[in-house]
């Protein structure tokens, strides 16, 4: 198959071992072997390293390195949970050498500038993954992505796809089970996920519903509609042209959206990424998103009715 084998000495690095890295451990392991690294320190290297991950009922065993050792890998991809990214910026900035290209696959809209203001711009592209996983311990399944699923890849402005950058991490995709798709409009495509995250994860997860309820309740669905137009009228102020409706892709009536899984297992959720950036946007431009302030206060209520604030 084109693309199956490696340029010589190619490394590749994975720095976050939830669902989201499972998928690039799944797609890359074949095609780089003891070339790809999922980084870990301390117990987290141990655990790993002795359990390995299982992937669609499949058992991995793990090349793990500490951020030390993966010093100066060729492609990283940060895949994290919103919540920890702050926390591994010293781990980023110890693994990314001089010629490093690091991918952050991490919802939101934020996380390529948060990395780029430690390590420098010119190391980053962008990107966005679109997947849907279930996780329960160190077992993870999700469903092959297909067609508009999978990731993306570019850098902002005409022809990013062409970057030179973008086309190596192409190179590193190319040839595996990995979906991928070359960008050259990014931002819209990363504000449309960030816009659909936004509509489709947040009102499920105040409800405890799955996600049939946006077909089957009017005011689901207006609540819906009401989130998106405020990520529009962002991204529009921003000079990203996204639209007021959009597709959510397959999904069946009993899904269970990420924020709604972090909910129902007790975690902190990732509305930071959401409607928190999404309400820390509005305040610097004076747009008012009063859908999303709700929706983000319900949420942080949740998260404290689940840490047992609330004993009465």
């Amino acid at each position: 198959m084109a693309g199956r084998q490696p340029a010589p000495g190619q490394t590749v690095g994975i720095l976050g071992a939830g669902a989201i890295g499972s998928y690039m451990v799944m797609g890359l392991s074949e095609k780089y072997g003891d070339r790809l690294w999922v980084i870990a320190d301390g117990e987290r290297k141990a655990r790993l390293e002795e359990q390995g991950l299982c992937i669609n009922g499949r058992p991995y065993s793990l090349h793990v390195r500490t951020p030390k050792q993966a010093r100066g890998v060729d492609v990283l991809f940060v895949c994290l949970k919103y919540n920890g990214l702050y926390g591994a910026l010293d781990d980023i900035a110890t693994i990314a050498g001089e010629g490093t290209i690091v991918v952050s696959l991490l919802n939101g809209i934020d996380s390529e500038e948060t990395i780029g203001g430690r390590i420098g711009m010119e190391k980053l592209i962008y990107s966005l993954i679109r997947i849907s996983a279930q996780r329960e311990g160190n077992a993870i399944h999700f469903p092959l992505p297909k067609g508009t699923t999978g990731i993306y890849i570019g850098m902002p402005g005409k022809d990013g796809g062409q970057d030179p950058k973008v086309q190596t991490v192409a190179q590193v995709l190319s040839g595996t089970p990995i979906v991928y798709h070359v960008s050259n409009d990014i931002l819209q495509d990363m504000w449309n996920k960030f816009g659909l995250n936004i509509a489709r994860n947040l009102p499920q997860a105040v409800l405890g519903v799955g996600a049939g309820a946006y077909d089957d309740s009017i005011y689901v669905s207006d609540l819906c509609k009401k989130l998106r137009h405020e990520v529009v009228v962002i991204a529009r102020a921003k000079g990203v042209e996204i639209s007021e409706t959009f597709s959510p892709g397959d999904y069946k009536p009993s899904q269970r959206y990420s924020t709604l899984q972090d909910l129902d297992a007790g975690r902190v959720t990732e509305i930071e990424m959401f409607s928190g950036a999404l309400i820390r946007m509005g305040e610097q431009l004076k747009i008012p998103c009063p859908y999303n302030e709700m929706i983000y206060d319900l949420i942080k209520a949740l998260e404290e009715k689940n840490s047992g604030r609330f004993t009465y």
